[in-house]
């Protein structure tokens, strides 16, 4: 019976790999056969020209530099904000206390929320304060959106910290500002994994952008002008009738999925790096 259950087990699992493994090679099939073709420097060196969403010349600079812009504002606010809450949680206060634990349930529940939720609370708080779409409030709202990610990806590496480790600083006379900064390092791989998921999640998102962002041809060259993303450009792209001008879309969708690849080796990379130092 247990021998049953152990290769039903292995198939399950091999199965679902295969089935994951399986879906992400088609949508990369379907991106790269339907954007390469319309793939050429112009879309990755040029912003819109006029009449480019009728087929004109042009390209999505504009959306790759917003990208960028507004996704690097939204991680290091995210960090300056998680970090120390993760501190406070796992090293200040006991990891198991009623209030640790109802934070995290907040952060869960936070972490579920769709994103269209976070646009409109975003958009909500700029009309409060009268803030135009900017790159400002796309980065402030991006930020809400992935700060229960990362607090909570970064958690889950300081929940796993042995106690001697907390305890063997403050026993050679460390401060608890020296105690933390040791506490970081050994920290410093899970959170280079919180700031690629919240990458991921941040860069490839339409809906926390497209009230709180706005959309320009131009490169913001100030936080309090509006900001293009790649999302929001294939969303625009795919909605004209032009079959030219929806090829593109596929290929500005490529431009993404290499960004998100790039990004993500880039930090597996240095995070097996910083491994080696712990």
């Amino acid at each position: 019976m247990r021998k049953a259950k152990n290769i039903l087990f292995k198939i399950l699992t091999i199965t679902s790999s295969v089935f994951i493994l399986t879906l992400l090679l088609f949508i990369l099939y379907i991106i790269v056969r339907k954007g390469l073709p319309a793939m050429n420097w112009d879309m990755i060196s040029k912003i819109p020209e006029g009449g480019f969403y009728l087929g004109k010349a042009g390209g999505v600079l504009n959306a790759i530099i917003g990208s960028i812009y507004l996704v690097g504002g939204a991680v290091i606010i995210s960090i300056l904000i998680s970090i120390p809450v993760v501190m406070y949680l796992n090293f200040i206060i006991k990891k198991n206390s009623i209030f640790s634990r109802f934070a995290r349930l907040c952060y869960d529940i936070l972490f579920g929320i769709p994103s269209i939720v976070y646009g409109a609370f975003g958009f909500t708080l700029m009309v409060f304060f009268g803030i135009k779409a900017s790159l400002l409030g796309g980065m402030i709202t991006i930020a809400l959106l992935i700060i229960p990610i990362m607090i909570r990806s970064i958690d889950e590496v300081a929940y796993m910290v042995p106690r001697d480790l907390i305890e063997a600083p403050k026993s050679l006379g460390a401060t608890n500002y020296e105690t933390l900064k040791v506490l970081v390092r050994q920290l410093l791989p899970g959170i280079t994994t919180a700031v690629l998921l919240s990458i991921g999640r941040g860069i490839g998102d339409a809906a926390t952008v497209l009230l709180t962002a706005g959309y320009t041809d131009s490169i913001p060259t100030s936080i309090t002008q509006p900001a293009a993303s790649l999302p929001l450009a294939i969303f625009f792209q795919l909605g004209s009738p032009i079959p030219e001008v929806q090829n593109r879309a596929y290929a500005s969708a490529l431009i993404l999925t290499i960004l998100i690849l790039v990004i993500s080796f880039t930090a597996r990379y240095f995070s097996k790096k910083l491994s080696k130092h712990i």
